[in-house]
């Protein structure tokens, strides 16, 4: 098995990069606020490349989609330069605290505390957003990190009208917000939920993105915003230390590889499970002409490809620098095939028969943007703070609201997190670890054209990109992959969650009598996606109908 694995792992590695392909005749960008498209609009048009629209999109999107993501979060941005056909992920994921312990969110009858590991400051996981800003406008980047930030901070500063997406979170919100006066300062009107169109200033927040660009990493881990933040977290009962943000460094991985016929997958490798769930449940239906199958056959085979992998998902994956995992198996041809021959052709496979996982994820309101420069260069990010409003924590003075990524994390092994899923100790906490993550930022590369996606949506997340992937390989553009109909299975809880629309009566009589369990689960998902037709020249951008984003191409 060891040979095997090493095999595997050599034969992976050695792939050579996708050949970088003609120019886009435009640039896009799709995102999932109006303000932020704008703002990687307006860098590009001053110069910027992707990479630098990709800072000012995540920057902005801080400042008026604080609830989905921000600078007291983390992601997962994964890249692409087309001068050399260089793929990366810049693995900017928060990490658990330096006093952080396995056992911390449960009681002393060693049962899970509700609650605690997904509101206040003892929630939160170290932030790596403002370090992957960083470090991508060094790295990366054609302007100065001043220039990427400055949209943000003009937001910040100046104030926007409160949409009414924004309005319902803080309705959604508002007793936790109370709860902490820096963050109901901010985001009440005099304690109470303001109105629409009310006009929001956030100037510490600005004040924080001023550090973070004249001084780079030391305007957040180190110095004065550093001493507020922990100051903050401590004396409302977190666990940060100075060191715990000093110490924090961005990881830049090589990202996951795989072919689902003839269509070339780029996408993120762990600690996110998204690009192993992707390339695994692709690699199981490769073997199936789905063309040629009667729709609710299809579908079969797409919901017992997602089960399977979210076995494995559950039972093997974690933070790469902490644990061994056989991604390579994982994601082979091979042990799809495997896979495969298990599943019967007119029935359902109950996730009991499946072996147990006896020892033995982000959240809804996480946020995605897709950029294209004229160069080709392109960028999928994936960016969170994990439930809405993550821990609803705000250190004073900081402007910064806190993540509360520590329930992605396995709080004890076999209970589920606040998304249902479960793990063993390959996702145990442990100091600076990385939780896993079902982010799915991803490139997809077929002969006549490309596509860039990735959605929020927690554990639906890999299942959304799967359905726009294969959406893509059947000829979709970017308003055809955002607007589809979604199903989903996640190996437990043993049902099948779908939007109207996804399944036709038909399907779902057929579906019920191979013995599946149907729950109509209303509509769900943000996903934003470019595609560039190399035939036609065109390219499309479409941001998802169920939010309130934009996409712009010119």
């Amino acid at each position: 098995m060891k040979s095997r694995l090493l095999f595997l792992s050599l034969l992976f590695f050695a792939l050579p990069a996708f050949a970088a392909g003609p120019k886009p005749p435009q640039a896009a960008v799709a995102s999932a606020h109006p303000l932020a498209t704008k703002a990687g609009m307006e860098i590009l048009a001053k110069g910027g490349n992707a990479f630098d629209a990709a800072i000012a999109v995540s920057a902005a999107l801080s400042v008026v989609e604080p609830y989905s993501s921000g600078i007291g979060g983390g992601g997962l941005w994964l890249l692409h330069r087309d001068s050399d056909g260089f793929n990366t992920l810049v693995d900017g994921r928060e990490y658990a605290p330096g006093a952080a312990r396995a056992d911390m969110y449960q009681g002393k009858d060693g049962e899970i505390i509700p609650g605690a590991s997904m509101d206040g400051p003892l929630s939160t996981a170290i932030p790596g957003m403002p370090a992957a800003l960083v470090y991508m406008a060094k790295k990366y980047g054609h302007l100065s990190l001043a220039d990427d930030l400055a949209p943000a901070i003009r937001l910040a500063r100046d104030g926007f009208p409160l949409d009414s997406r924004f309005h319902e979170r803080i309705a959604g919100k508002q007793d936790l917000l109370k709860r902490w006066p820096a963050a109901a300062a901010v985001f009440l009107d005099h304690g109470q939920v303001p109105a629409e169109g009310w006009l929001l200033k956030q100037p510490d927040l600005a004040e924080t993105f001023g550090l973070l660009a004249s001084q780079g990493d030391a305007g957040f881990y180190d110095g004065k915003r550093a001493q507020q933040l922990v100051d903050g977290v401590r004396a409302a009962g977190g666990i940060w230390t100075l060191d715990d943000l000093k110490q924090y460094k961005v990881v830049e991985r090589k990202p996951l590889t795989g072919d689902y016929r003839g269509m070339h997958i780029v996408s993120a490798p762990p600690p996110s499970s998204g690009g192993v769930g992707l390339i695994e449940i692709l690699n199981i239906l490769s073997g199936y002409d789905l063309t040629k199958l009667d729709t609710a056959s299809r579908k079969h085979y797409v919901i017992e490809a997602m089960r399977y992998t979210y076995h494995d998902r559950a039972d093997y994956l974690g933070d790469p620098d902490f644990v061994q995992m056989p991604i390579a198996l994982l994601i082979s041809p091979d042990y799809a095939a495997g896979m495969r021959a298990t599943i019967l052709a007119d029935r359902a496979t109950p996730s009991s028969a499946l072996t147990p996982v006896v020892t033995p994820d982000q959240g809804p309101q996480t946020t995605h943007y897709s950029v294209l420069d004229e160069d080709g260069n392109r960028v999928s990010a994936t960016v969170t703070v994990n439930f809405s409003f993550g821990s609803s924590f705000m250190a004073p003075g900081t402007g910064v609201i806190l993540n509360d990524e520590m329930d992605d994390f396995s709080s004890k092994p076999g209970a589920p997190n606040g998304y249902g899923l479960v793990g063993n100790s390959a996702n145990a906490i442990a100091p600076h670890k990385r939780p896993l993550s079902s982010m799915t930022p991803s490139f997809l590369e077929k002969k006549d054209g490309i596509a860039i996606l990735g959605t929020p949506g927690g554990s639906r997340i890999i299942t959304m990109v799967l359905l726009g992937a294969l959406d893509f390989y059947d000829g979709g553009d970017a308003k055809d992959i955002v607007s589809l109909p979604r199903y989903h299975q996640q190996y437990l809880p043993d049902d099948v969650e779908y939007e109207s629309g996804a399944f036709t009566s038909a399907e779902i009589a057929s579906l019920e009598k191979m013995g599946y369990v149907l729950k109509d689960h209303g509509r769900w998902g943000n996903m934003q996606a470019i595609t560039w037709d190399y035939k036609s020249g065109k390219v499309t951008a479409a941001s998802d109908p169920r939010g309130i984003g934009t996409a712009e191409v010119h």
